[in-house]
């Protein structure tokens, strides 16, 4: 279970800045509500019921209140929340009630839906991968294989999931990736290049392809080496050959039915960008009654 304290303490500054921009436009995008306008007066009161159509991990429940400020402008809405953000619901369970306008539950009925079966969807793949891992003390961890505009609400329910964030952005962790690494002549060419610019410099990650490349990547005492795509056996003995006051991660076409044997090899960290990029929406309906 993951409580609203999580959520206010994940969307702070930027984060809560971009969460913020990101329902603005997915109203703005609707633009008036002309049906529901043309059917009801303002006083014409509803209540709404959030219902999850199938058993579903529940990820992003404090964004209904956020989502309802941005069209209640007289803060006539009541909603009440009938289970814990990060509980895993079954079919036909009622996850929240709202009361208010009528066309004004109508205008935010799709944004909210959109957010909350999507993100719920990232939370209940996510949660899979992680009992996966169940055996081991390997972590998962997602990648920045998000959806544009995206990032933060879906690495939110990522960590809802039970998964931990790799970086929320380009300035928490240097990583080299190959292109970074080609361009520059080495790794260590470029390990020598960063920590020279910044200072202090961050913690810089290599991806490595091979063998070559992990002991050119131990020789600069980078903090994480990535093991990208190796089969499991490369991966085992590149491991090993690392030393402990290294991060090691494996990455690369990783699946719920590949998981636990990779895990096998040692790494510390697993990232799998299926959890973000390839989620399917939990389904979930909103119905409207009439007071």
């Amino acid at each position: 279970m993951t409580d609203n304290n999580t959520f206010e303490t994940f969307f702070q500054a930027e984060a809560k800045l971009f969460l913020l921009a990101t329902i603005r436009i997915a109203l703005s995008e609707d633009g008036p509500d002309l049906t529901s306008q043309g059917l009801f007066e303002p006083e014409d009161l509803a209540n709404a019921q959030i219902i999850a159509k199938e058993e579903t991990i529940i990820a992003g429940l404090p964004l209904i209140p956020l989502i309802l400020e941005f069209t209640d402008k007289e803060k006539v809405c009541k909603v009440h929340l009938n289970v814990d953000e990060g509980d895993r619901v079954s079919a036909g369970t009622m996850i929240a009630a709202i009361q208010g306008p009528a066309a004004l539950l109508l205008k935010a009925e799709r944004v909210i839906l959109n957010f909350i079966s999507h993100l719920s969807g990232i939370a209940t793949l996510t949660n899979k991968y992680v009992q996966a891992l169940d055996h081991c003390e390997t972590i998962l961890l997602d990648t920045r294989k998000t959806i544009p505009g995206l990032r933060y609400p879906e690495k939110y329910a990522v960590m809802v999931g039970g998964a931990k964030n790799h970086r929320l952005n380009l300035v928490e962790m240097l990583m080299l990736k190959d292109n970074h690494i080609d361009r520059a002549g080495s790794i260590a060419l470029a390990v020598e290049k960063l920590r020279s610019k910044y200072e202090p410099c961050p913690p810089i990650e290599v991806e490595c392809r091979t063998q070559q490349e992990v002991d050119e990547a131990v020789s600069c005492n980078v903090e994480r080496i990535m093991l990208d795509n190796m089969k499991f056996e490369e991966a085992k003995v590149a491991i090993e050959t690392i030393p402990d006051s290294i991060e090691t991660e494996i990455s690369g076409n990783v699946t719920l039915e590949t998981i636990a044997h990779l895990a096998e090899a040692g790494p510390n960290y697993i990232s799998v960008g299926r959890i973000t990029h390839s989620t399917k929406c939990s389904d979930m309906s909103m119905q409207i009654y009439s007071i």
